[in-house]
C-alpha cells in the first residue's frame, strides 16, 4: 500500500522498499529525527537502535563514503580511513549532490550516485534498527541483516573505543 501523504523523498524510499519486498512502512515522526536522540525519543526505542548515516568525502577520488552506525556510537574516522582511504567529513552540499538526501534524512538506499558504504558491526547485536527514510521526519524499521542485504555493504569495526580511564 502506497502512502501518498509522505514527502517526496520519503515516498521515493517507500517505493524502493516496496520494490525490494520490505514489509515495513515508512513512519513519519511527529518531531524531527535529525539526531539519534531525537529519533529514539520519537520512536520510544534506545539510541543504539537508530542506524545513523555519517557521510565522508574520500580524498583520493572525491567518492562519497557512508557509514551506517549505531546511534550510541561515535564513528572513529581513523578506522574508516584505514578501510577506505583518507577522508574528511562531507558538508551538506556534497551529501545532497552525491547521496541525494539532505543531512538528517540520509537513507541507506536509493542513492543518486555510487556510494562506498560500511556498516557498524555493533548494529548486528540488535534485533532491529531504525534508519532514515529520505526526510528528517521519516524512518523505517529493519533488521541489521536486512540492512546488509539492501546495501551490500561490508560490516566493519568503525566505532570509537571509549577509554573508561579518561
Amino acid at each position: 500500500m502506497e502512502n501518498t501523504t509522505l514527502p517526496e523523498t520519503a515516498q521515493r524510499v517507500a517505493s524502493l522498499l516496496a520494490q525490494m519486498g520490505h514489509d515495513k512502512l515508512v513512519v513519519m515522526l511527529p518531531a524531527t529525527g535529525k539526531t539519534s536522540a531525537e529519533a529514539a525519543a520519537g520512536l520510544g526505542c534506545s539510541v543504539a537502535e537508530i542506524a545513523k548515516a555519517i557521510v565522508f568525502r574520500r580524498l583520493s577520488d572525491d567518492a562519497a563514503v557512508m557509514v551506517m552506525a549505531s546511534g550510541s556510537n561515535r564513528v572513529d574516522e581513523a578506522k574508516v580511513s584505514a578501510i577506505v582511504g583518507a577522508l574528511v567529513k562531507a558538508d551538506a552540499r556534497f551529501v545532497k549532490e552525491r547521496i541525494g538526501y539532505a543531512i538528517g534524512g540520509v537513507c541507506p538506499i536509493g542513492h543518486i550516485g555510487k556510494t562506498v558504504m560500511l556498516i557498524d558491526q555493533d548494529l548486528l547485536a540488535l534485533d532491529s534498527v531504525w534508519a532514515a527514510a529520505g526526510h528528517p521526519h521519516a524512518v523505517f524499521n529493519l533488521t541489521p541483516h536486512q540492512l546488509i542485504a539492501m546495501t551490500n555493504a561490508p560490516v566493519a569495526d568503525i566505532a570509537c573505543v571509549v577509554n573508561a580511564a579518561s
